[in-house]
């Protein structure tokens, strides 16, 4: 699995960013989004240790595994995943 989801977020992903006019580039923040949206909060309100992808619960990782499948069969939006994930971060600014 954890073969899989590097090849996913560091290759795969990545790869069809540009063509699909996602707001997001980098395998860090393929795997942020991904992480949070499997653990519905900060993925390290559930992953004590780093790296999370390492010691993530079987299901909590093929659920982001799982997620990432469905944003390349264009099931999933990639933006709102990534809105929901700053939020949960307290990063996301408000529209004025």
């Amino acid at each position: 699995m954890e073969r899989r989801w590097l090849h996913l977020t560091r290759v795969e992903l990545p790869g069809h960013a540009d063509e699909r006019g996602w707001p997001l580039r980098f395998d860090h923040c393929f795997q942020r989004v991904l992480l949070d949206a499997a653990c519905g909060c900060c993925w390290y309100e559930r992953i004590e240790r780093r790296p999370a992808y390492r010691h993530a619960p079987d299901a909590l990782l093929a659920r982001a595994v799982e997620l990432g499948g469905e944003l390349l069969a264009g099931r999933a939006d990639l933006s709102a995943l990534n809105r929901q994930s700053l939020a949960w971060r307290g990063r996301l600014r408000s529209a004025d």
